[in-house]
């Protein structure tokens, strides 16, 4: 079928998170201080770890790289958000709308993806300390960086192909905030049933096998840490729980959205914001709170920049 010749809305219209227009109000003050915050947080841990040396390893080097991910995926949907919350007519183009979704899939798939190499680099470090540099290098590191960004591209691409070369002769109402492959497909003018399956296929696939990954990479870790010391016990413990904090806060979301055939639950939205908003502003909170060394490297940078005003 040649879906791109029969399409024939031009425009798609968000009913928003609330029709309440106080409401939207309000939601528009807390969801624009969460999205400075991840804009804040998030840059200044990319900061950090550019100007100090020390934070200069495989480790920094992916929430370096976490970080810059976040700002991208929150920044995909929360300005079109915050900007709706001011306007009584929601409506997105469609090719703004096939744009939103494809870098939606990119950034959380690219997310996915690091989270995944990131407990790859806890496990050698733990259980491999002895060859953790040669198989851990920098270089190594950015190429799985590029690898991963490889994979998130072909992803988003087949999602973005699945959803366009639908028909959307009408309605062109989307129960959401923005544009993404379960509510859109739900508004084409033919059977979507192929379609959401193998969204289902794809998206769910991607996020259960990851999450499936980690949980393993972390026993393994959880069962090597058994002959350690008590502080180191207490060191590697510190780092997995965080990361796995990070990994439960994302991809609990992704696999409650993608794991399903495209519904109408109400609760959709709710994890919709928690993935998209939440998620990227407790990243930072959850890994300075939590590190010694990042935030002393920030109370440095500080400093520095403070002495550097002060002349």
């Amino acid at each position: 079928m040649d879906g791109l010749n029969h399409t024939q809305v031009t425009h798609f219209v968000f009913l928003g998170l609330t029709k309440n227009h106080r409401l939207e109000l309000t939601l528009f003050v807390i969801f624009c201080i969460m999205y400075l915050l991840i804009l804040a947080g998030n840059l200044l841990i990319m900061v950090t770890v550019a100007s100090d040396r020390r934070l200069h390893t495989p480790m920094y080097f992916f929430l370096g790289n976490l970080s810059f991910i976040d700002i991208c995926h929150s920044s995909v949907t929360a300005p079109k958000m915050l900007s709706d919350f001011l306007s009584l007519q929601k409506t997105i183009s469609f090719n703004g709308c096939m744009a939103q979704l494809f870098f939606l899939h990119l950034c959380a798939c690219a997310e996915i993806f690091l989270l995944t190499v990131m407990a790859y680099d806890r496990y050698v470090a733990i259980c491999h300390p002895l060859q953790y540099m040669s198989h851990m290098s920098l270089k190594v590191c950015a190429w799985l960086v590029g690898a991963l960004w490889v994979g998130a591209t072909v992803h988003s691409v087949v999602q973005t192909v699945l959803t366009i070369q639908l028909p959307y002769c009408g309605p062109n109402v989307i129960d959401s905030f923005f544009c993404d492959v379960p509510p859109v497909i739900k508004l084409a003018c033919t059977d979507t049933y192929l379609t959401g399956v193998l969204i289902v296929s794809n998206s769910g696939l991607i996020s259960l096998a990851c999450f499936l990954a980690l949980l393993v990479s972390y026993i393994i870790i959880l069962v090597s840490l058994r002959g350690r010391t008590a502080e180191g016990r207490r060191k590697a413990l510190s780092t997995c729980a965080a990361h796995l904090l990070v990994m439960a806060l994302f991809l609990g979301p992704c696999i409650f959205l993608y794991t399903r055939p495209a519904g109408s639950l109400s609760a959709d939205k709710v994890v919709a914001v928690f993935y998209t908003v939440v998620t990227p502003v407790l990243n930072p909170m959850i890994y300075t709170l939590r590190n010694a060394e990042v935030k002393n490297s920030m109370k440095k940078l500080r400093d520095r920049m403070v002495f550097s005003l002060g002349v």
